[in-house]
């Protein structure tokens, strides 16, 4: 049964915003009392946080698919729908966010670190919200916007101190239990780590952490063997220590030929790994043959520049100075990484000439509109409801929308489509005659919730209404 997983797709949908109310306000003697349209919650998010507790992406491996739930509507009495309740996944510490085609878009490293992975919708607006002193009584109300929906890759990158490499069975997994309290799996036969283990090391006053990493075989960085799957838990480790079996029953391996054929791996795998300071050990001296082996092949890897140690996990030999050797290491690199500055506010104002959206023609004569409001005010509108559209239109021109599409060559009965080609509202656009102020001063007026007219108001105009007809009629000429 699979208990680690690193590398898993997740589906994540964020909840869509409640639709806003269109209510008028009813009671005894006075039967229009306004509007009173509450606006629609907004749709919770979907987070990915780094939670110490959580080593693997196993829970995602098996669920895939993770929704946030949905605002709620909008009711009568201006009441506004609840939000709805954000959607917080665990993550490890070390997880990449990638999206489908591979770009990152968050490295999510220490405790708390989080990343909306998807955006709730807005609420709709009610119509209580929509009125004002020109638009006294909207018959309609907006709509919620779909939360975002977006297919992600996790991959799980072990945030180590130390990494530990090597050929299977040269006794890493043996090195890792004796130096820390990590109880790996440890068999004598090859692959028997299948998944990384992490291991505290405390040496002096330095505390660091010790992965060790499935074994690797030629070929691994193209992904023979477990190398290629595991490989990328090494990127984020400071030191990597080379672990040589001086023991080996395979007549055509020997500890020199080992870190040659590990080194070219790390090589070809890159990720910088070909920079990091290292160290080689050579493991299983209690062993006779091994202790010679150990004692012939150490001249030439000195000669080399590498740091060497002899040890046995076994017979618990050398470890001591292994640990304080790679404490210095670790200390060494850490001092050397930038200190972390305060966190910054970047503002970057938008440009003078940025209209929000852009209009373009395509090769089928359709015009097509692009912009993060447009697309918004289209999926927020009811197309069942003329008063709606009506309003659509005005913020379109508003915008500049419908300049830009005279400018652009659009005609009357031009085909206009709003949005990404999969997901557009496509129509015939019509230029208004008037919009703007004219325009909205119509939209949504009811003269029911007018202030009556004073009695001495009303019998003027009454008497205007006669003159104005006389007039006419005395200036009325038969043909």
């Amino acid at each position: 049964m699979t208990t680690f997983v690193d590398r898993v797709e997740l589906h994540v949908a964020a909840g869509s915003g409640g639709h806003g109310c269109a209510s008028v306000h009813r009671e005894k003697f006075k039967p229009l009392g306004g509007p009173d349209g509450g606006n629609g919650g907004r749709g919770g998010d979907v987070i990915l946080v780094v939670d110490q507790d959580v080593t693997t992406l196993l829970d995602y491996h098996h669920s895939p698919h993770r929704k946030a739930t949905n605002g709620q509507p909008g009711a009568g009495d201006n009441r506004s729908g609840k939000d709805g309740q954000d959607l917080v996944l665990p993550v490890p510490d070390g997880t990449v966010v990638m999206d489908r085609e591979g770009n990152v878009l968050a490295d999510m490293v220490g405790q708390g670190t989080t990343f909306v992975a998807g955006q709730g919708g807005r609420g709709g607006l009610g119509n209580a919200a929509l009125a004002s002193a020109r638009r006294k009584a909207p018959g309609f109300a907006l709509l919620g916007v779909p939360g975002e929906e977006r297919d992600l890759v996790l991959e799980l990158k072990t945030v180590a101190d130390v990494a530990l490499v090597g050929y299977p069975s040269a006794g890493k997994s043996s090195l890792i239990s004796v130096l820390s309290a990590a109880k790996p799996k440890i068999a004598d036969y090859p692959f028997t780590t299948l998944v990384p283990n992490l291991g505290v090391v405390t040496a002096g006053s330095t505390v660091y952490t010790v992965a060790d990493v499935p074994g690797l075989i030629p070929g691994a960085s193209q992904g023979r063997g477990l190398g290629l799957e595991f490989l990328r838990h090494v990127e984020r480790c400071s030191v990597l220590v080379h672990v040589l079996d001086t023991a080996t029953l395979e007549s055509d391996r020997d500890p020199v030929s080992d870190l040659d054929v590990i080194e070219e791996e790390l090589r070809q795998y890159g990720a910088g790994l070909e920079n990091r300071p290292r160290i080689v050990v050579l493991n299983k001296i209690d062993v006779p043959d091994g202790q010679d082996l150990a004692e012939m092949v150490r001249p030439d890897l000195e000669a080399r520049g590498y740091r060497v140690f002899e040890v046995s996990a076994v017979a618990h030999k050398g470890l001591k100075e292994l640990s304080f050797g790679l404490a210095e290491l670790v200390a060494a690199a850490r001092a050397a990484k930038p200190k972390e500055e305060a966190t910054r506010i970047v503002i970057r104002p938008k440009a003078v000439d940025d209209s929000g959206f852009t209009v373009k023609r395509e090769d089928d004569g359709i015009f097509r509109v692009r912009g993060e409001k447009p697309e918004r005010w289209i999926r927020q509108t009811d197309f069942n409801n003329d008063e709606a559209v009506g309003y659509l239109a005005d913020r379109l021109s508003r915008l500049g929308v419908e300049d830009e599409l005279m400018k652009a060559g659009a005609r009357a009965g031009d085909g206009v489509a709003i949005g990404p080609e999969e997901n557009a509202v496509v129509f015939d656009w019509e230029p208004t005659m008037m919009a703007g102020a004219e325009m909205l001063g119509r939209r949504g007026e009811d003269h029911r919730l007018e202030a009556p007219r004073p009695a001495a108001q009303r019998r003027r105009d009454r008497e205007a209404e006669r003159d104005e007809a006389q007039r006419a009629y005395d200036d009325f000429e038969p043909f």
